[in-house]
């Protein structure tokens, strides 16, 4: 049996970044499918059934004893895990942790169900979403998106990464067929409750509320629900000109202009109880040092528990950018790349959780995140919950992200006992 951490010690020396620190593992870049590589040969070890859908994502599948391991007896299955992209410089723990504790806990359910400690009466399946951090062709839950129908499949295979790769090309290479890519019903009817552990992103679980008096809070905390978010981007059009030759007084840099809507931002969600808006991506055309960028695109991510606030923010910010474009001579365009409402997960499932992980941790606390998952995607079509496990620090997208190794330890007994109880 292997443990979470030693899963986890498996895997990190793949995809680590030079330049930014920590991790960059986009999508179907050669780390990322070292580590799909990776879950396929565990999963296969462990006797699991595995395929890869024609939205690519992996399924393990640990069938009745004695099923067929069709889609009869597939029907309505728990299903448990996450995803293995991350962001450029990311920690080591923002999906992998999901995913080696899912295959940490089967092996825990395995040897109970062995010992005759469990009795099945549901199968179940470990899964690994693609895309999920939208680094590479800038929608979040790509896969689950395309898996549940919240995406068109031609917005989706018509996404472009940096280097002008569309998805289909990118998918296509790795296999998929870009023509079956979309709903897929006959996998939605295979599950009927998905589960997600996940790093905690944020220090929720650190807070007074929660720490004891050696100011360390407990070690797993049950999901309660997921700030509405977005992202936009923001194309400031000027002149492209000269570094050199072209006086200042007749500029139209869209950079500039690119630059005080940043701050804007910042004033507008600061201005604004619980929102977060955030510019983290920077991109000018064509990228000169000695040249007067003639566009700038800005992305922007904007969350809020109440999504018309969130609708309000963007409005009020795209207002400035083109009060600003204007005072600089450029102009603006705002584009809606992603949009997710705020998810309350099922309450059922959410109580059956609690229950659960009361056993093992009696303070774990319900929480809520800002951080969206493959949960949050799937919950407006089939029951979801989440577990997340502390970060001491609460830094996530960032090789600054935590997790001890007994409070990983301490996550995959929870998510067992979730799953025993479910199955």
């Amino acid at each position: 049996m292997s443990t979470v951490n030693s899963l986890l010690a498996a895997i990190s020396g793949e995809g680590r970044d030079a330049k930014r620190g920590g991790y960059s593992r986009p999508v179907y870049s050669d780390a990322e499918i070292t580590l799909r590589e990776w879950f396929i040969a565990e999963a296969s070890v462990r006797g699991l059934e595995v395929s890869t859908d024609a939205n690519g994502i992996i399924w393990a599948w640990w069938d009745l004893p004695g099923s067929a391991g069709d889609d009869a007896s597939r029907k309505g299955s728990l299903v448990t895990g996450s995803h293995l992209d991350s962001v450029p410089g990311g920690g080591a723990f923002d999906g992998p942790l999901g995913v080696a504790s899912a295959l940490a806990a089967y092996d825990v359910l395995a040897a109970r169900e062995a010992s005759g400690e469990l009795v099945r009466n549901r199968a179940l399946a470990l899964a690994v979403f693609p895309e999920e951090e939208g680094s590479r062709f800038g929608v979040a839950c790509l896969g689950s998106r395309l898996l549940s129908g919240a995406i068109d499949p031609v917005k989706a295979l018509n996404l472009r990464d940096a280097e002008g790769n569309t998805f289909a090309d990118i998918a296509a290479a790795n296999g998929l067929d870009p023509a079956r890519m979309g709903r897929d019903e006959k996998a939605l009817a295979r599950i009927g409750d998905f589960i997600e552990l996940h790093v905690e992103q944020g220090r929720g679980l650190n807070t007074e509320q929660y720490t004891d008096a050696a100011g360390r809070g407990p070690a797993v905390a049950v999901g309660s629900s997921i700030l509405g978010h977005g992202r936009w981007r923001l194309s400031f059009s000027g002149q492209g000109n000269h570094a050199g030759t072209t006086l200042m007084i007749d500029r139209a840099d869209p950079m500039v202009a690119a630059a005080q809507l940043v701050l804007k931002v910042r004033e507008i969600a600061t201005a604004q109880p619980d929102a977060r808006a955030t510019v983290g991506r920077l991109e000018p055309v064509p990228g000169g040092t000695n040249v007067i960028a003639s566009r700038v695109d800005i992305w922007l991510d904007v969350r809020h528990p109440d999504d018309a606030v969130t609708a309000l923010l963007v409005e009020k910010i795209h207002g400035q950018a083109q009060k600003i474009a204007a005072f600089e001579g450029c102009s603006v365009v705002l584009t809606e790349e992603s949009l997710s409402g705020t998810v309350h997960f099922d309450a059922a499932l959410s109580a059956s959780l609690e229950r659960s992980v009361h056993r093992l941790v009696p303070d774990a606390p319900a929480l809520p995140t800002g951080a969206g998952h493959d949960a949050g995607v799937l919950a407006a079509y089939l029951p979801t919950g989440m577990l997340y496990v502390r970060n001491p620090s609460g830094i996530s997208h960032s090789p600054e992200e935590y997790v001890e190794d007994a409070d990983a330890e301490a996550g995959v007994l929870a998510l067992a006992d979730a799953l025993e109880d479910l199955l």
